[in-house]
């Protein structure tokens, strides 16, 4: 086992380049949830729950090693925390930082150390170091098994499968951090967090209707009709997608999997961040998958298409449980993207460039953005703030049959309510974002942050030239267009110049 010194070094390193920023929330129902109540005490705390706090789905259970949020302490008759008497001198350490630690830690040692107290048996039986472990070791797929320490028991030592489901329950345990997973990951929705709906719908708009008043102006927009004649939106579901893909692989976070193997963990599995297929080449895997949906209308120019097969990744086929989605990101290469919801629905949040979502901290140079570790989290800590701001976030809820426009640049965190099945495609228009890419391609980090694709250090250089072979001209007229309207913004009128906007009335200068 590595000396502790050690380890202490590495977290410290790597808690440097941590993409996320974790923050404990736990309400009054929270607090009390896994106390004994009566029936009566039950109803009460339901109606509360349903008026300031959180609500639980039906099927979750009590955390499965009795771990309970530290507000409980406080109402206990006993001030005896096993968490700390456990741990030693390390009980000084944070939840979080112990968690780190035992993260360079293999199964072996886990197990072993597993054994020293009833506290360091919670802590290493923390299901994503185990989930962490499965992902690291089995690549090539793996079964779930209802938990991932069963999981990766039954996979390397099957005569233990069913030593890896035990689990004991140890009292007086109180951590809000442990906790918090439980919760986030049994989190029912708030209607609160459903019922704003402020994005534009749109139904049979012509290409010029979208471009002119969506496009250009760089807004985003819930296109509905669109996918009517796709063979997609009538057969795709899970029966027939397993059918037809058979044995093709499909990716799963950092591993491969077949549509019955990851069926069978999302109906399974109940965690904070539930795994997402989400795969750029399925297309050259399935070839029939790729027939059976056809590129709206408004969407037909991408530019990237004139790489060929240097282009980077662009689409995409998704499906995910309930509670599965992405957190908040841009897309990638200054590209804009539409998203087409052939079954379930999707809760979308959606803010412009300019406007940083809360509890978001990207880096000066955009290669890190430092967020929640789950979706629910973020809604939990930090959806509330955004009733007060001026620039209200657009949001919607886009159902199967419709199409989301999301232009490029623009901050958006998206959330499946139910298990769901989407298409995405990002493309480079002509009109809108042709001279943003190349822009986005020739910064200086551009290695860093270009993705989808192995040259990223030549992307610009290929793209411009063929480019200018495919459409001569084209870049010199988008620019001078741009130069016109930038000097046209900084040409100012006689009532403009002798006007202070800020306040409506003349200004002179003496």
């Amino acid at each position: 086992m590595p000396p502790c010194r050690d380890l202490l070094f590495q977290i410290r390193k790597k808690r440097k380049k941590r993409k996320k920023c974790k923050k404990s929330t736990l309400t009054k129902h929270n607090s009390t949830s896994l106390k004994q109540l009566s029936p009566q005490q039950q109803q009460k705390a339901e109606e509360e729950d349903t008026e300031e706090g959180f609500g639980l789905r039906a099927s979750a259970p009590s955390h499965k090693y009795g771990v309970q949020p530290l507000g409980n302490l406080y109402l206990s008759s006993s001030s005896f925390n096993s968490r700390n008497s456990g741990l030693g001198t390390l009980q000084n350490l944070t939840d979080e930082l112990i968690l780190e630690i035992l993260g360079f830690l293999n199964a072996t040692h886990l197990g072993v150390l597993a054994c020293v107290s009833k506290s360091f048996y919670v802590f290493t039986n923390h299901e994503p170091l185990w989930r962490n472990l499965v992902l690291d070791n089995l690549v090539g797929g793996f079964l779930y098994n209802g938990s991932w320490k069963s999981t990766y028991v039954a996979s390397f030592y099957p005569a233990f499968a069913s030593v890896g489901s035990l689990a004991l329950n140890v009292r007086d345990f109180y951590s809000d951090y442990l906790f918090q997973s439980l919760l986030c990951a049994s989190l029912e929705m708030k209607s609160e967090w459903l019922e704003r709906d402020n994005i534009t719908r749109r139904k049979g708009i012509s290409v010029e209707d979208f471009v002119l008043n969506f496009e250009v102006p760089n807004k985003p927009v819930l296109l509905e009709g669109c996918l009517d004649n796709w063979v997609a939106l009538e057969k795709w579901d899970r029966d027939y997608l397993m059918e037809t893909c058979g044995d093709a692989k499909f990716s799963v976070g950092p591993v491969e999997l077949k549509l019955e193997d990851y069926f069978r963990y999302s109906d399974l599995v109940r965690e904070e961040r539930p795994l997402y297929l989400f795969d750029p080449k399925f297309g050259e895997k399935v070839p029939k998958l790729g027939l059976e949906y056809d590129v709206p209308v408004y969407f037909k120019e991408d530019l990237f298409s004139v790489l060929g097969s240097e282009r980077p990744d662009y689409r995409w086929i998704i499906i995910g449980p309930a509670g599965s989605g992405s957190s908040f990101h841009i897309d990638p290469n200054s590209t804009s993207a539409w998203n087409a919801v052939i079954k379930g629905s999707k809760k979308w949040v959606l803010f412009p460039p300019e406007v940083v979502p809360p509890g978001v901290h990207p880096s000066p140079d955009g290669a890190e953005v430092a967020c929640p570790v789950s979706i629910a989290e973020w809604f939990m800590n930090f959806y509330g703030a955004t009733k007060k701001w001026e620039k209200k976030p657009i949001e919607c809820v886009c159902k199967a049959g419709e199409v989301i426009f999301v232009p490029n640049g623009w901050w958006h965190l998206v959330i499946n309510l139910e298990d769901s099945i989407a298409i995405t495609q990002n493309f480079v228009s002509r009109e809108r974002n042709l001279l943003n890419v190349l822009d986005f391609l020739k910064k200086p980090n551009a290695s860093m942050l270009v993705s989808g694709t192995r040259d990223r250090v030549n992307l610009y250089e290929k793209f411009r030239k063929a480019i200018e072979a495919t459409f001569p001209g084209t870049i010199e007229q988008l620019m001078s267009k741009a130069e016109e309207k930038k000097s046209q913004r900084k040409k100012l009128t006689f009532w403009e110049s002798v006007s202070d906007s800020n306040i409506g009335a003349f200004k002179f200068s003496f």
